[in-house]
C-alpha cells in the first residue's frame, strides 16, 4: 500500500517512531486536556491537578520544539530538496502535524511565564483550552490526511511486491429480448 510520509514515519522503526512522534505528545496533550476539564469544572486553579496540568503542558511544548526541529531537518528538508512529496495530501499531512505543535509550544510558554503572565488564572486556562483545541484540530487533520492513500490524489508510487495482478474476467453475454434460444 502506498502511504504518506506522515504514515511512513509512524510505521517505520516500530515501535519507536510511533512512541516518539505520536504516543508521547498525544499522552501529554491529553493529560493537559483532561486536567483542564477538571480545573474548569471544579474552578480550582491551584493544587496538584493544576501542577500536573502545568508540568504536562510545559513538557509537551518543549518536547514538540524538538520534534519540529528534528522533522524539519531530517524529513521536510530532504523530501523537499529531492522532490519526493507524494502529492499535496502528503504536504498537508506533514504540515498540519508540524503546525499542531505550535499551540503546544504556546502552552509551554504560558506555563513558563514567558507569555500571558499578567492574566488571571481563569483567563490563562481559557487560553490553554484554546491552544489544546487547536492542537486537537490540527493533529486530527494530520492523522486523517496521513492515513489517506496518496494515490487518491494522483500519486503513482512503486508497485508493492504483494499487489495482486489484474485478473481478466470473461465478458458475460447479455441476453437479448425476444431472441430465440
Amino acid at each position: 500500500m502506498n502511504m504518506t510520509h506522515y504514515m511512513e514515519l509512524l510505521a517505520t522503526n516500530q515501535p519507536w517512531n510511533l512512541l516518539l512522534f505520536m504516543a508521547v505528545p498525544v499522552v501529554l496533550a491529553e493529560t493537559v486536556a483532561i486536567t483542564e476539564l477538571y480545573l474548569l469544572y471544579k474552578r480550582r486553579f491551584s493544587g496538584p491537578v493544576r501542577q500536573l496540568n502545568r508540568a504536562a503542558g510545559t513538557a509537551v511544548g518543549l518536547y514538540f520544539i524538538g520534534v519540529i526541529v528534528y522533522l524539519l531537518i531530517n524529513a521536510v528538508a530532504p523530501i523537499t530538496r529531492n522532490g519526493e512529496w507524494r502529492t499535496i495530501l502528503d504536504v498537508f499531512a506533514v504540515g498540519t502535524y508540524l503546525v499542531s505543535g505550535v499551540p503546544l509550544i504556546l502552552v509551554a510558554l504560558q506555563d513558563l511565564g514567558i507569555i500571558q503572565r499578567d492574566l488571571p488564572e481563569e483567563k490563562k486556562l481559557a487560553w490553554h483550552v484554546t491552544y489544546i483545541a487547536a492542537f486537537l484540530v490540527f493533529g486530527h487533520l494530520a492523522m486523517i490526511a496521513g492515513m489517506t492513500d496518496p494515490t487518491l490524489f494522483g500519486y503513482e508510487g512503486a508497485p508493492m511486491a504483494h499487489d495482486m495482478p489484474a485478473v481478466e474476467t470473461p465478458a458475460m453475454e447479455m441476453p437479448t429480448h425476444g431472441a430465440a434460444h
